[in-house]
């Protein structure tokens, strides 16, 4: 693939090579567990990290090396970790940073199954996440202190698809030596790019857009490789201090935009994978949240037609937006996409190539007719997905964010009388057919 080669050939060859052994154009799925060694001094070389290959699939396999090449080439990182899903991107990636009594900043809205992971799991570690509103930049900075290890925030959140003011976010961080965080599990790198707007490292659900098919769970942590680990002393010490499991080896150190690694890889005091290789080496081989190789082929299948797709999603979620916005029982839809949204100059400052299909709608009757459309819908299904080929609809108060209490359901942006919606490739007409004859049936039932 060129490296200066456009987003879609990206899609299609970006980190690709044909197998070396059968000349396959489509990287294999290789269902194996364990590699064979040259000999004894190639598997010490391996296990102490001195040199890279295949060792076991815990740890990597081939068809995931190709699927975190291809990741990587597209949101512009250094490198790429594949898992096995969403959530365990997010667990590996701060457990990188996090300590007990360490704490990190995030915005509020954020899908339910991260609050319920920041606020139940982390908490259970003796991490704190500091929840403040997505445009009250004061507060982020205010929360601040130094045990806090990270901020974070989504691109476009889930369910409300409002865009986050990245560049704003990722100032408050560096201001502050921090590393920000992006879940672009929503926008993909296809409508927004987060490394160029300062973000240092991104996390994906792969099960979602990129992978589009509803048919693979996948997760991804990449790293822009940038970031200086070793600035602050003592800041991040499983970056960049002695440690124990390699013989007192420093990742910052020998995996650092300025470490031996760069400059066998060409960027040395650029860009280093001290990040990646940390979240492989001790997160991924002491968790065991391994994607397997079968799903990271059908996500790298499904990556094959990205843009593709999201062209689609975009402008199918226009044409449901504004039928939406006009029906009687609708009283609003938070759809970035629309030019009255408030959120609309952010759209266009980071996503000018379209909103994304993922929004919220909410029912001038509540909690009840909310019910009533999710259960009418015929074509359109009710899924606990988004990101499908299919359009999706969810209750998120009954679903997703149903753990949370119900000002925490406000505050995410999930209140009772609200449908999350993910447009999908269906012919509009038939998606707005099969919606408008679920809101119609609101009123057929009042009469």
């Amino acid at each position: 693939c060129p490296a200066d080669a456009g987003f879609a050939t990206k899609c299609l060859l970006g980190g690709q090579q044909p197998d070396p052994t059968s000349g396959a154009r489509v990287p294999p799925i290789v269902q194996n567990t364990g590699y064979v060694f040259k000999g004894t001094d190639d598997a010490a070389d391996k296990f102490n990290l001195a040199a890279f290959g295949p060792i076991y699939s815990r740890l990597g396999n081939p068809t995931n090396d190709a699927l975190e090449a291809k990741i990587a080439a597209l949101e512009g990182g250094m490198a790429c970790l594949t898992v096995a899903s969403g959530h365990a991107a997010q667990h590996l990636a701060f457990s990188n940073l996090m300590r007990r009594g360490d704490n990190f900043v995030t915005t509020n809205k954020l899908y339910g199954g991260s609050v319920t992971q920041f606020g139940r799991l982390f908490k259970q570690y003796g991490w704190e996440a500091r929840f403040c509103a997505v445009d009250d930049y004061a507060a982020m900075e205010a929360a601040i202190d130094d045990k806090t290890k990270a901020v974070y925030c989504e691109s476009i959140s889930n369910p409300e698809g409002i865009m986050m003011d990245i560049k704003k976010i990722a100032d408050i961080a560096h201001a502050k030596g921090l590393p920000l965080i992006v879940d672009n599990t929503s926008a993909t790198p296809y409508l927004c790019r987060p490394f160029e707007h300062g973000a240092d490292i991104v996390v994906h659900s792969l099960t979602k857009f990129m992978n589009g098919h509803g048919n693979a769970l996948g997760g991804a942590i990449v790293e822009k490789g940038d970031f200086n680990w070793g600035a602050s002393p003592g800041k991040f010490p499983i970056l960049a201090q002695p440690c124990d499991s390699y013989h007192g080896m420093v990742f910052y150190d020998v995996f650092g935009k300025d470490g031996p690694v760069a400059e066998m890889f060409g960027t040395k005091g650029k860009t280093g994978m001290a990040f990646a290789i940390a979240a492989r080496a001790l997160g991924l081989r002491d968790v065991g949240c391994s994607l397997a190789p079968t799903a990271s082929f059908l996500i790298s299948t499904g990556i094959d037609t990205l843009p593709l797709r999201v062209d689609r999603h975009c402008s199918n979620a226009v044409a449901v937006a504004t039928f939406l916005k006009s029906h009687p029982q609708v009283s609003t839809v938070s759809y970035a996409g629309l030019p009255d949204h408030p959120n609309n100059a952010l759209i266009k400052q980071y996503c000018p190539t379209g909103a994304g299909s993922l929004y919220t709608f909410s029912l001038k009757g509540g909690f009840e007719a909310a019910k009533k459309v999710v259960n009418g819908v015929k074509m359109i299904s009710l899924v606990a997905n988004l990101g499908d080929s299919r359009t999706l609809v969810a209750h998120p108060a009954s679903m997703m964010h149903r753990q949370l209490n119900e000002e925490q359901q406000k505050a995410a942006g999930a209140s009772p009388d609200v449908i999350r919606i993910t447009v999908g490739l269906e012919d509009p007409k038939d998606i707005i057919a099969d919606l408008k004859q679920a809101l119609d049936s609101i009123v057929s039932a009042k009469m």
